[in-house]
């Protein structure tokens, strides 16, 4: 198992153990209550619970090696997981935003605010101790499935916030619209969480192209080898945690096949220490052979590279 799979499934465990925790408080700060916004947040809770789980079912399947049916590895298991969230997570904002207009029709007040608030605030410190960690595991392994689950538990913050307040103005200023009004609250946050996290899940489903500055960057790396006089036909997307990238490149047309072939593992090797986890194909074809109509036929490298000095002492290698 390589270190990004440990560290994923270490965040889906500690998801699934957060929202364990948090399902028990809740479930009795919710019947002691009687709060719309403390229900939405118990709500929420379990199905953070079926989420973590499906996150814990996506990266363990996005992990696995390529096998003979799937070529290009599992990767997009974290991108299905993450919709599966994003599902769970506008099913949760619908149903509070019901419960809280019902409220607000029939009026109510909520009972032992003290309770509420002290499970709340424990939720808060759970909540912060499980983002601290998925954050870290995100940087580390760019998993989707944990970014989505991370963007939803951020939501618990301010969920769990906004019960409070709740609670306050509900049992405090004697104020009882306020806790189907901080639902409704609740319900929308989570409407906009559950959107804005679909797009970078759609975005791999789809084969969606790196973003401009990653690109940029890919082409700069390139740029600097001096044996290739022009790209074209970059195509890039992203799979889970694993990058794809095919291109062709023009070279000069009087080099040997083997002279052609030690300049794509250099150039291999190049772009693999700065994009590691990245699988590449690349698509030698002599200088100013174009077969692609349209822009994809169009030379994509920041600038024409000087073929002259560097690619003698390329021959000269591949003599050796």
């Amino acid at each position: 198992m390589s270190g990004s799979a440990t560290l994923n499934r270490s965040a889906a465990f500690a998801s699934i153990a957060a929202a364990l925790l948090l399902l028990g408080l809740k479930g009795w700060a919710a019947w002691s209550t009687g709060s719309t916004a403390m229900l939405g947040s118990l709500a929420d809770t379990a199905l953070d619970l079926v989420a973590s789980c499906a996150t814990l079912a996506g990266v363990w399947i996005a992990a696995m090696p390529a096998d003979d049916k799937h070529r290009f590895g599992h990767g997009k298991a974290e991108a299905i997981a993450a919709l599966f969230q994003i599902v769970l997570i506008s099913i949760s904002a619908l149903g509070i935003a019901a419960r809280a207009i019902e409220q607000l029709v029939e009026g109510g007040r909520t009972q032992a605010a003290a309770e509420g608030i002290g499970v709340s605030l424990a939720a808060i410190a759970v909540t912060l101790a499980l983002l601290a960690w998925q954050r870290h595991v995100v940087r580390r392994t760019g998993s989707l499935a944990i970014q989505t689950d991370s963007v939803h538990y951020s939501s618990d913050l301010l969920l769990n916030l906004a019960v409070i307040a709740a609670l306050a103005i509900d049992q405090l200023a004697g104020i009882p619209a306020a806790d189907p009004l901080f639902g409704l609250l609740i319900a929308g946050w989570l409407g906009w969480s559950a959107w804005t996290a679909s797009q970078a899940a759609l975005d791999q489903l789809m084969d969606h192209e790196w973003a401009p500055e990653k690109k940029e960057r890919f082409l700069a790396v390139l740029a600097r080898n001096p044996d290739i006089t022009g790209v074209h036909d970059l195509r890039t997307r992203t799979s889970g945690n694993q990058d794809f990238v095919q291109f062709h490149v023009w070279v000069d047309p009087e080099m040997t096949l083997r002279d052609v072939h030690i300049v794509m593992d250099d150039m291999e090797a190049r772009l693999r220490a700065e994009f590691p986890d990245t699988e590449i194909i690349i698509h030698p074809e002599p200088t100013g052979h174009v077969d692609e109509q349209g822009p994809a036929g169009e030379d994509v490298l920041p600038h024409t590279c000087d073929v002259g000095d560097h690619l003698a002492t390329t021959r000269e290698q591949g003599r050796a």
